[in-house]
């Protein structure tokens, strides 16, 4: 797959960070001099990676072009956690939710995402209308007794006019 010149560039710089750092060096020495930032579980992250695939800067490109991951792992354990405890929540809800608890903004469709992959999420389609005790009232009875007025008389033809004859 073939990536931005952009992305290789990042990865190039961060496998230079990560080999001056085991020279020696310090992290925040290289990261000013490389124009990288990252902290120090970032780069154990990426030194683990770094070393799973053979030392090659390719298993630093990151997939993602820089756009940060909103629902990380922590947020969406809370999230499923807070609707298994009540299945009646909409992701509307939840979305107000995690921007209050985690500072982060989540579309409805893509809570609803992350909640399809665990089957979490609701029927397909609107809620059926719950029944209120206003809407359990019976109709009263119609009554017959002016049935007929609405209807024409017999002596007109479909076309309003009276039979000949």
């Amino acid at each position: 797959m073939e990536h931005p010149p952009s992305v290789i560039d990042k990865a190039k710089r961060l496998e230079q960070v990560l080999l001056r750092v085991e020279q020696g060096e310090t992290l925040k020495q290289a990261r000013a001099e490389l124009k990288v930032r990252l902290t120090q579980p970032q780069l154990a992250q990426l030194q683990a990676k770094y070393e799973a695939s053979g030392r090659s800067w390719e298993a630093l490109i990151e997939k993602r072009y820089g756009h940060p991951k909103k629902a990380h792992a922590i947020l969406r354990e809370w999230l499923y956690e807070c609707k298994r405890q009540d299945d009646s929540l909409t992701a509307t809800q939840l979305a107000e939710e995690i921007e209050q608890h985690f500072d982060v903004e989540l579309s409805a469709g893509h809570i609803n995402y992350l909640l399809r992959q665990l089957e979490l999420s609701g029927r397909p389609g609107r809620p059926r209308h719950q029944a209120t005790a206003e809407t359990d009232v019976p109709a009263p009875e119609a009554s017959e007794d002016n049935a007929g007025i609405f209807f024409p008389g017999s002596r007109k033809t479909s076309h309003g006019r009276q039979p000949s004859g």
